[in-house]
């Protein structure tokens, strides 16, 4: 009985010290647990303090930005106004050719297939007369190349289709060096603004050797001076001749595209003066 009391006691002793332990380890879990808690709401507050002050914006610098204008009206004085001058003339009146010759062309066109439609319904009902009335009155070369043609045919000694065909190949290359006029100015000022651009920088240069020359020294701030007019120059002369160069390409579709007009108009007067009773076979 002793040693069972002894046994029992020994059990108890050692649950009760289990017990403390397991207290003890809970009781410290749960301060931890307190302590991180506290960490994250101090955490919080602080972020929300933050989050609350107002923060300072930070300054904002406006860069000060010249005009395209201004800037190009810069360079131009920096390059020197004897030059600058004369590649900006080139460019005015290059200009002023191109504008001439893309408003001629633009009035110029016209709905070449209804308008020859227009007169093969007139011949066809023996209205010759009334066909030269509408092409006298449409502008444009097609409409010159087709009252030629029926001027003839409605002539009694011109209106065999041989006299026809000589006629609209006659008209067709007046009224080609009428679109081509004045292009040949555009290509001398697409080839001068360059040239002027190029003069102006060996004179750069040459101004650049005379500062060496006077200085007897050959740093940067000697010949920055002549180097920067000669390439101010050149870049201006260069994009003149772009700008010119971009007009007369397109002037050059115009007239391309107006000389296929007259070709195809060709075609139809000289079929419809065929099938004419007017027109001697």
């Amino acid at each position: 009985m002793k040693k069972l009391f002894a046994i029992v006691a020994l059990v108890a002793a050692c649950s009760f010290a289990m017990t403390q332990n397991v207290m003890a380890q809970e009781e410290e879990a749960a301060v931890e647990a307190v302590d991180s808690a506290a960490v994250d709401s101090a955490a919080v507050d602080t972020a929300a303090v933050e989050e609350a002050a107002p923060q300072e914006e930070a300054p904002i610098v406006e860069e000060e930005s010249e005009g395209i204008h201004k800037a190009l009206k810069t360079k131009f004085i920096e390059g020197g106004a004897d030059f600058m001058s004369l590649v900006a003339i080139a460019l005015v009146l290059g200009l002023a050719f191109c504008i001439e010759r893309v408003i001629y062309l633009s009035l110029a066109q016209i709905n070449t297939r209804k308008f020859t439609a227009d007169l093969a319904d007139l011949v066809a009902a023996g209205k010759v007369q009334e066909a030269i009335n509408l092409a006298a009155n449409t502008r444009g070369p097609v409409a010159q190349v087709s009252r030629k043609a029926l001027e003839c045919l409605n002539s009694k000694d011109q209106n065999d289709i041989a006299t026809i065909e000589r006629t609209i190949n006659m008209e067709a290359e007046v009224q080609g060096s009428y679109l081509e006029e004045n292009c040949s100015w555009i290509t001398l000022f697409i080839a001068m603004a360059p040239s002027l651009g190029f003069l102006g920088t060996v004179i750069g240069m040459v101004m650049a050797f005379d500062q060496i020359q006077k200085a007897g020294d050959i740093s940067p701030t000697v010949v920055a001076g002549g180097m920067k007019v000669a390439l101010i120059t050149t870049i201006f002369g260069i994009v003149v001749a772009l700008i010119l160069q971009v007009f007369y390409n397109f002037i050059l579709a115009r007239v391309e595209a107006l000389t296929g007009n007259m070709e195809e108009a060709a075609q139809e007067l000289l079929v419809m003066c065929v099938k004419s009773d007017k027109c001697q076979k």
